[in-house]
């Protein structure tokens, strides 16, 4: 629950609206003669109450209750235990570089913040950052632009943070430098929840913060690096497995 806490923390003023907005409509529903409009109004209010429970339900299996923040599922042919250099990419929310480092002892991890400051307030990374503090390790760096030498790395790992990655040239940008830096089958894992229709039946609006999986996709392609597997995580999001072939 811990991760949905704050998923709740983030939301609760959305959250205080969406049940305003509820109430109000009911009881307008009791003061409407019409049944026709007053039956409107009720369903109205029962489906933004139904949405936002269904938002809570699903952040907790998304978050809390799936791999999303685990990696424990990864495909065993990465043989990340003989991997020795590698990178954490994350925005300004960490959950998992310390775990990763007690499981892989040996790999040298680097820990990096891409952040961009798009829609979280200098409040809720306080709050975010009490619940999981930052890695002592962590730099901040320019996803455009990464601070590593050429076929220095072996894996890179970027888990619900490329989104924050707004425009789509910069993306690409990304992917190349990622290219750059990896070695020759050098691997990139990217987690990230997808703009798609279980999405917004669950989150709504709130799929669009994500890309779709084409836009991915597209980006990918146009770095040259490829897509070597996909893996469903749950429902809502997916692990792209990326390889350096050239």
């Amino acid at each position: 629950m811990k991760i949905t806490k704050l998923v709740l923390l983030f939301n609760y003023q959305k959250i205080l609206l969406g049940i305003s907005v509820s109430l109000i409509f009911y009881w307008f529903s009791c003061k409407i003669r019409n049944e026709f409009f007053s039956n409107f109004l009720i369903v109205f209010s029962c489906l933004i109450l139904i949405n936002i429970f269904l938002s809570i339900i699903a952040s907790y299996i998304l978050y809390d209750k799936s791999d999303l923040y685990k990696l424990e599922k990864l495909p065993k042919y990465l043989n990340l235990n003989n991997l020795n250099k590698g990178i954490f990419i994350h925005a300004s929310f960490d959950p998992i570089s310390k775990e990763l480092e007690k499981k892989y002892p040996e790999m040298e991890l680097i820990v990096c913040d891409i952040f961009e400051n798009r829609h979280l307030e200098e409040k809720m990374i306080n709050i975010s950052k009490k619940q999981f503090p930052p890695n002592p390790k962590e730099i901040k760096i320019d996803p455009t632009e990464l601070p590593f030498e050429n076929n220095s790395q072996e894996i890179i790992f970027a888990v619900t943070a490329l989104h924050e990655i707004l425009e789509h040239d910069n993306r690409v940008k990304f992917f190349k430098e990622a290219k750059r830096i990896l070695k020759k089958d050098g691997i990139l894992i990217i987690s990230e929840q997808m703009r798609n229709e279980i999405n917004f039946i669950f989150f709504n609006i709130g799929a669009f913060h994500f890309l779709s999986k084409n836009k991915w996709k597209k980006a990918i392609k146009e770095s040259g690096l490829q897509i070597h597997e996909t893996k469903d995580i749950n429902l809502f999001a997916e692990i792209l497995i990326i390889k350096n072939c050239a």
